[in-house]
């Protein structure tokens, strides 16, 4: 499954949509944040992780999405079930994110 670009306008309708979303919140300055694309693009195309709508976020342009998880660093991750907040983590590694998907 593609990664997909949410925004204050849309990130409303992800969450209504889908069951399951994680969202990796990033800012175009971030290094780190640069360097997990990848990783992130691959975890959404894992088969554990079917069924899970991946989202990315700009942390600077989106300040609505942003406050719904609680944004404190970048990279950060969130995970939303049925369209509440399960749990948020700043990190950039990719087993804390793997860790936070199965809490989904």
């Amino acid at each position: 499954m593609a990664v997909e670009i949410a925004t204050d306008s849309t990130f409303n309708q992800f969450l209504e949509k889908n069951d399951k979303v994680v969202v990796k919140y990033f800012a175009n300055w971030c290094g780190s944040c640069r360097l997990f694309k990848p990783k992130f693009k691959r975890l959404s195309n894992d088969e554990r992780f079917e069924g899970v709508t991946f989202l990315d976020v700009n942390a600077e342009e989106n300040p609505e999405a942003r406050k719904k998880a609680g944004v404190n660093n970048l990279p950060f991750f969130a995970v939303f079930k049925n369209g509440v907040l399960v749990e948020g983590v700043p990190t950039s590694k990719e087993d804390a994110v793997v860790e936070l998907l199965g809490k989904l």
